[in-house]
């Protein structure tokens, strides 16, 4: 598996970690100007981890859907071209504001990642890549209908919550639903458990059909 071009293993307190080059956002250390990207708390620090073949490159034109407070969509800005965030949640955006400012590629957007006809205007078509971290039901649904932004050979790269699904049901059964539901618009290349980095998720890599 190889690691987009920005994205290293670098050496932290004798472990080797994933790490990208940028202002540090969320109190993680930082060697020779390399920030530790601690993949307990970025469900796409996971799936690099899990080595999974996203197909990301550096210099990619990204949509983040769901961004929260910018903890890993700042990585990613780090090694990609234009990074459109969407975060619906004001309070987490005001973060993500602090974020974008040293960092000019990224683009801070207060909106529902399930309307992207309320972005369309302002994010660009064509996309290399989409990365999707939203904990809502219907996330095989956000995807779809972000699909619209990807070029035909993009990549979506996305972390199932099965709990933000159907907390009464087992998340196998979960995870089958959204990847059939998913499979109405995108092939499904790869998916892995990401655990034990986060429970109950699952990593999946699509390209559009």
């Amino acid at each position: 598996m190889s690691l987009p071009d920005g994205v290293q293993r670098r050496t932290f307190d004798s472990e080797d970690v994933l790490a990208t080059q940028g202002e540090p956002v969320y109190g993680e250390p930082v060697v020779e100007g390399w920030r530790r990207w601690d993949a307990y708390r970025s469900k796409l620090g996971a799936t690099f981890e899990h080595g999974l073949d996203t197909g990301l490159s550096g210099g990619d034109s990204v949509l983040y859907l769901g961004a929260a407070n910018g903890t890993t969509v700042s990585h990613v800005a780090d090694f990609a071209g234009p990074t459109y965030a969407v975060e619906f949640a004001p309070r987490p955006v005001r973060d993500l504001l602090d974020v974008a400012e040293d960092r000019g590629n990224l683009f801070p957007l207060l909106k529902d990642a399930r309307k992207p006809e309320t972005y369309a205007h302002v994010v660009e078509a064509g996309l290399d890549a989409i990365v999707q971290d939203v904990a809502t039901r219907g996330q095989a649904d956000v995807a779809l209908s972000n699909r619209q932004f990807l070029a035909e050979d993009g990549r979506f790269v996305g972390a199932i919550k099965a709990r933000s699904e159907d907390v009464t049901r087992e998340p196998e059964d979960v995870f089958e639903d959204v990847l059939d539901r998913l499979r109405d618009g995108y092939e499904v290349l790869e998916t892995e458990r990401l655990e034990p980095h986060h429970d109950d998720h699952l990593a999946v890599v699509a390209t559009p059909k």
